[in-house]
C-alpha cells in the first residue's frame, strides 16, 4: 500500500477495528467444536498451500539478505516445509486442546442466597506487533481463536509477503468454514506511522501484546494507550555450579546457545563456579568453539580457553541473537544469583548441579518466569509446555507470565444468581 496522511490512517485502522468487532460477536457464538474443527481447515489449508507460502517467503528472504540481515534474525524469518508443518501442527494441537472460554474457575453462595460464579470469557479483540517471525502470523490466529478473539496483526516489513500469504490462506479456510474471515486481519501498510496510530486504537482492540526486541517492546510500552502484554526480550543465564555433573553441562549449554541462536529462549550468558572452572571449561571452550560460538569471557575464563575473548560490563546485559556467548565465573551460588538478577531480563535462567537444597535456592531466588534445573532453556515455549503454540512469552507480572497460551488470553468476568434480593 502506498502512503497514507494521518487522516488516512485512522480511516483505514478504524475499517480494521470495526471488523475485527463484527468477528469478534460472531466468535463468541462459535461452539468448541466449531472452533475446533475450523482450525483443523486451516491446518490443512496451511500443508495444502505449502508452496505459495514458500514462494511468497523466498521474496521476503531474498530482500533480507540483500539488506544484510543478520544470521539469527534471518534464520527467525525464514520457513521451510518443516517450519510450515509445525505452523499447521501447531494449530492441531490447539484445536485438541480444552476450551478455556466458560470454564467456571469459582463458585460460591453468599449468606443472601446469591450464587456466584467466576467465569472465564474472551478478551475481546487482541492486536499483535511483532517483527520478522511469520509462524506468529499463524500460532497468534490459532490461539486467539480457540479463545473467542479476533486478532489484528501487525508484523514487521521484512515478512510482509510471508504474513499476508499466511494471512490469506487462513482466510479463505475460514470462508469456506462459512466463518467469518475477518477473525484474523493483518495490516498491510508498513509505514510507521500506522504502527504507532494502531497503537491508540482503543475504542476496537482490548489488549496490545508485543512480540519482538527490546527497541519495539518499548516503542509499544511507551506509546500503547491500550493495556499492554509485555513480551521481554531473553537474555537468559545458565548458571554451572560447583555441584554440577560435567556430563550433562556440556551438552545443555551447546543446546541451549546453539540450537537456534535467533531466538528468545537462547542462552547469551554463561556462569560457572570457580571450584569447577578447570574441569568444564577446557571441554566446554572445545565443544562451543567447534560451533563457531565466540566466546567472551573473564580472566579465568581466558586462562582455561585461549581463544576467548575479554568480556565488557555491557556484554553481561546483552541479548546477542549470534553465536556470542558471555562466561564469568563465580565464586558462589549467592554471587551467581545476584548476577542474574542484575542482568537478567526475566525471561529464562538454569542452574546446572546435583545438589537439590541448592537447587532449591536457585528457583526460589531467581527473579525471572521461568527457572530451570539441569534442563536447557530452550524449552521455554509454548508448544514444549504442552500448550500446542504461544502467543509470546510474558515476562511481567500482571496477568500472565512465561508462555502465554490458551488461559492468558482469557479475562474473567462474575454472573451473579438471584432470587429477588435487593440490598438493604
Amino acid at each position: 500500500m502506498e502512503r497514507m496522511g494521518t487522516t488516512e490512517f485512522d480511516i483505514y485502522l478504524e475499517d480494521l477495528g470495526r471488523r475485527a468487532q463484527a468477528a469478534k460477536a460472531v466468535l463468541q457464538s462459535l461452539d468448541t467444536a466449531q472452533k475446533s474443527h475450523a482450525l483443523k481447515q486451516a491446518a490443512e489449508a496451511l500443508k495444502k498451500e505449502q508452496g505459495k507460502l514458500l514462494s511468497a517467503n523466498e521474496k521476503d528472504c531474498a530482500r533480507a539478505k540483500e539488506n544484510g540481515m543478520a544470521q539469527g534474525l534471518l534464520d527467525r524469518l525464514t520457513l521451510t516445509p518443516q517450519r510450515i508443518e509445525s505452523m499447521a501442527e501447531g494449530l492441531i494441537q490447539i484445536a485438541g486442546l480444552p476450551d478455556p472460554v466458560g470454564e467456571v474457575m469459582e463458585q460460591f453462595d453468599r449468606p443472601n442466597g446469591l450464587h456466584i460464579e467466576k467465569v472465564r470469557v474472551p478478551m475481546g479483540v487482541i492486536g499483535i506487533i511483532y517483527e520478522a517471525r511469520p509462524n506468529v502470523t499463524a500460532d497468534a490466529f490459532g490461539l486467539c481463536f480457540k479463545t473467542g478473539n479476533a486478532v489484528i496483526l501487525k508484523g514487521g516489513k521484512d515478512a510482509f509477503y510471508s504474513n499476508h500469504a499466511i494471512t490469506e490462506v487462513i482466510q479463505e479456510a475460514l470462508s469456506q468454514e462459512g466463518v467469518d474471515q475477518n477473525a484474523i486481519l493483518l495490516i498491510e501498510n508498513n509505514d510507521r506511522a500506522v504502527t504507532t496510530a494502531f497503537m491508540k486504537l482503543k475504542d476496537y482492540v482490548d489488549v496490545l501484546i508485543p512480540r519482538g526486541g527490546a527497541g519495539l517492546i518499548r516503542s509499544v510500552v511507551e506509546n500503547s494507550t491500550i493495556p499492554v502484554i509485555e513480551t521481554g526480550t531473553g537474555n537468559c543465564h545458565i548458571y554451572i555450579d560447583e555441584a554440577a555433573d560435567p556430563e550433562k553441562a556440556v551438552p545443555i549449554v551447546i543446546n541451549a546457545k546453539t540450537q537456534r541462536i535467533g531466538v528468545c529462549n537462547a542462552c547469551e550468558s554463561l556462569l560457572v563456579h570457580r571450584k569447577i572452572a578447570d574441569r568444564i571449561l577446557p571441554a566446554l571452550g572445545k565443544a562451543l568453539l567447534e560451533k563457531e560460538v565466540e566466546i567472551r569471557g573473564d580472566e579465568t575464563v581466558r586462562a582455561q580457553i585461549p581463544q576467548a575473548h575479554a568480556v565488557t560490563e555491557e556484554d553481561y546485559g546483552r541479548e546477542y541473537l549470534d553465536l556470542i556467548l558471555s562466561v564469568k565465573t563465580v565464586d558462589s551460588l549467592e554471587e551467581a544469583v545476584a548476577h542474574i538478577n542484575k542482568y537478567n531480563t526475566g525471561h529464562s535462567d538454569a542452574i546446572l548441579t546435583e545438589d537439590k537444597d541448592r537447587a532449591q535456592k536457585f528457583l526460589r531466588e531467581v527473579d525471572a518466569a521461568c527457572v530451570y534445573v539441569n534442563a536447557s532453556t530452550r524449552f521455554t515455549d509454548g508448544f514444549e509446555f504442552g500448550f500446542g503454540a504461544e502467543i509470546g512469552i510474558s515476562t511481567q507480572k500482571l496477568h500472565a507470565r512465561g508462555p502465554m497460551g490458551l488461559n492468558e488470553l482469557t479475562s474473567y468476568k462474575y454472573q451473579i444468581t438471584g432470587d429477588g434480593q435487593i440490598r438493604p
